[in-house]
């Protein structure tokens, strides 16, 4: 039995929307306003390297293992109950993270952030994909796409201005005022959504531990690659038993009755490529931010401010970019936006190239506004793509599955582009400081602090004399810039694979799956516990 169609405010699918937005705001200015802070917290909390390391991967370990399932438990027990539960335990673990006192505590609890964030993210999806009709999905789906890169984009100033003002706490508290707010507003309006029949079945336990371990052991593998180095045996040996437990994992979920991720979806090639090409767009927008804010700090010497100011033009484009999407989405289908922002992000990869360790500002921002048009566009024609193409009754399976195609994404993203960097500077180090100046006798110790140059900074100090000073400032800054090449080349080959495959993969814009699935309405509604 299904509970009448709400009415008043729950009745309103734009006001769900704008209570989503609030929770995914959230999380996503979280996930990039930690780079900011990590300095600070390693000053503060005596952190090792490996020890900050965790800060960043207990989170992105924790959130990409339960992603998935923070869906179908939204779809079993209620979209509005989990996505609620998903705000509260974020918001009290971003508090507990900034009154730890210890770097331990600090990890522990991002891990706790991480798996409530896995019960909220694939949740906002869902409850937009179960009350706004199929023709209005599209549009609601751009102003979800807007409001995560924004939120990503936003984060690094964000963060510089709390560090610099307050402090790296701050960075976690400004997390509990936005959750209150989120809370409460969706306590409100958020109507109750779940899939009646998943609520009587049984529980796939099973798959959830394959899924989960086999998650955690490819983003293990990745996270760590950088510091084991690729070709090692444990990065290979985890990646490796990782790709082994999903595919027993797929194999598992064709033979069971109530699977947690039914293999059904992937038959669908929109959806399917949809999947692939998002983590491909964060792949290279974490990737390239990472990156840029250590040119732009490091290299340059701009504060965090400074840094995020320089990068506004990726915020703002991104927010002009992502409704413009859903709208040619809407009309033409996934085959036209997604491609297309695959190849203005090529082309910003591409510009790159031209970037010296003294560029002008005049060749900085016109990258920056192609890859912010690219990103958003691709945001909502992927989300369109895979939550779209999936039955309402799934949609917080779909949303759990983008959200950790994402997560994997992103993790590669970085991971991967700096150690192309660090790769690139070990093997041109020594030349480039020869070539401005270094002594060939003095260049094998400054060859040692190779990891440093890797993150653009210079092994310099006051007791150097000024000429040796600025021939290693040079030389370094120089290595770091081939690395950076080396990395966008990378990048730009991988967006142009990204828009082949959308551009050969994908058809015009259908309504079959829209028809065939249950109404929004008939799907929405039922006991949300």
């Amino acid at each position: 039995m299904s509970e009448p169609r709400p009415r008043g405010p729950r009745a309103n699918p734009w006001l769900t929307l704008v209570a989503v937005a609030l929770g995914l705001f959230m999380v996503g200015l979280d996930g990039s306003v930690v780079s900011i802070a990590n300095a600070e917290i390693a000053r503060d909390l005596n952190a090792t390297t490996a020890e900050l390391q965790w800060v960043t991967n207990s989170y992105l370990l924790a959130l990409a293992a339960a992603l998935i399932l923070g869906g179908k438990l939204g779809d079993r027990l209620g979209r509005r109950t989990v996505y609620l539960v998903g705000v509260v335990g974020f918001t009290v673990a971003s508090v507990a993270i900034g009154l730890a006192g210890s770097i331990e505590g600090v990890i522990a609890f991002r891990a706790v952030q991480g798996a409530f964030g896995a019960l909220l993210m694939p949740n906002t999806l869902a409850l937009l994909r179960a009350v706004f009709p199929p023709k209005k999905f599209g549009m609601a789906v751009g102003i979800w796409a807007m409001v995560s890169s924004v939120s990503t984009a936003l984060g690094p100033i964000v963060g510089g201005l709390l560090v610099e003002h307050v402090n790296w706490e701050s960075v976690f508290y400004i997390n509990a005022p936005i959750g209150i707010i989120a809370l409460i507003f969706g306590l409100l309006v958020l109507p109750r959504s779940r899939n009646e029949a998943a609520a009587s079945e049984k529980f796939d336990v099973s798959g959830v531990m394959l899924l989960a371990l086999g998650l955690l052991a490819v983003v293990f593998g990745v996270v760590k690659g950088e510091t084991w180095g690729w070709t090692s045996a444990g990065t290979l040996g985890s990646i490796a038993g990782g790709v082994v437990v999903l595919v027993l994992f797929g194999w598992y979920e064709t033979r069971v009755a109530h699977p947690l991720l039914p293999m059904r979806l992937f038959r669908n090639p929109a959806l399917t490529i949809g999947t692939v090409v998002t983590a491909l767009n964060f792949f290279i927008l974490l990737g390239v931010i990472f990156f840029v804010m250590l040119y732009l700090q490091n290299v340059r010497g701009f504060t965090p401010v400074e840094s995020g100011v320089r990068t506004l033009p990726l915020s703002l484009t991104s927010m002009v970019a992502s409704p413009l999407g859903a709208k040619l989405t809407e009309k033409f289908g996934p085959r036209l936006t997604m491609p297309l922002g695959m190849v203005l992000q090529a082309a910003a990869a591409f510009t790159m190239l031209t970037w010296t360790a003294d560029s002008s500002y005049q060749l900085l921002w016109p990258p920056f506004v192609a890859l912010g048009l690219g990103v958003g566009m691709v945001m909502s024609a992927s989300s369109d793509a895979i939550v779209g193409n999936a039955p309402v009754q799934d949609g917080g399976v779909a949303g759990g599955l983008q959200a950790t195609s994402l997560q994997v994404g992103g993790a590669l993203g970085t991971s991967v582009l700096i150690s192309l960097i660090s790769s690139r500077v070990g093997a041109t180090l020594g030349d480039s400081l020869n070539d401005a100046g270094v002594p060939h006798s003095a260049t094998a110790r400054f060859e040692e602090a190779k990891d440093a140059v890797a993150m653009g900074v210079a092994p310099v100090s006051e007791a150097m004399p000024a000429q040796l000073r600025a021939a290693v400032t040079e030389g370094s800054h120089t290595a770091f810039m081939n690395g950076v090449h080396t990395a966008v080349l990378v990048t730009g080959v991988l967006a142009l694979v990204g828009a082949a495959l959308a551009a050969l993969g994908l058809r015009g814009r259908t309504d079959e799956n829209s028809a065939a699935a249950p109404s929004p309405a008939a799907a929405s509604t039922g006991t949300d516990h």
